[in-house]
């Protein structure tokens, strides 16, 4: 098939799958006498499997970190375990991030109830008073 065709089946740009492969995630696929990209059920199983680790939000090292291990079915899985496990310490400690975020805006919304000029608005007082939080530049 050629990207076109890989693109549809997989619900998968194009372009992104050119960068998946300038990256290398995805092997270079077969070139036909007109310089075509020709690809295969391997590139179709490999894109799914990327696709589903970037769904899941992980960093394009984890995924080269997977694929790798993938590449090598006979390798304990050992590995395979510790990057899904740093991943989830990942997203656990992002989670803890949005809770407080969450509950810095709610505290702000809390200090404008009723319709007022912007000169008496408790968010914008607030948000002058408030100590930067996480990420602030």
């Amino acid at each position: 098939m050629k990207i076109g065709e890989l693109a549809q089946a997989t619900d998968t740009p194009a372009a992104t799958i050119r960068f998946y492969e300038r990256e290398g995630l995805m092997p270079a696929a077969a070139r036909s006498a007109a310089n075509y990209r020709h690809y295969g059920p391997a590139h179709v199983q490999r894109l799914a499997l990327i696709r589903r680790c970037r769904g899941l939000d992980m960093r394009l090292d984890e995924v080269r970190a997977l694929l790798a291990l993938w590449d090598e079915p006979a390798a304990p899985c050992d590995e395979v375990n510790r990057v899904l496990d740093a991943h989830l310490a990942h997203v656990q400690a992002r989670l803890r991030e949005l809770r407080a975020l969450q509950k810095e805006l709610l505290a702000l919304r809390q200090r404008c109830q009723t319709p007022q000029s912007a000169g008496a608005c408790g968010i914008l007082r607030g948000l002058t008073e408030a100590a930067p939080g996480p990420g602030a530049a």
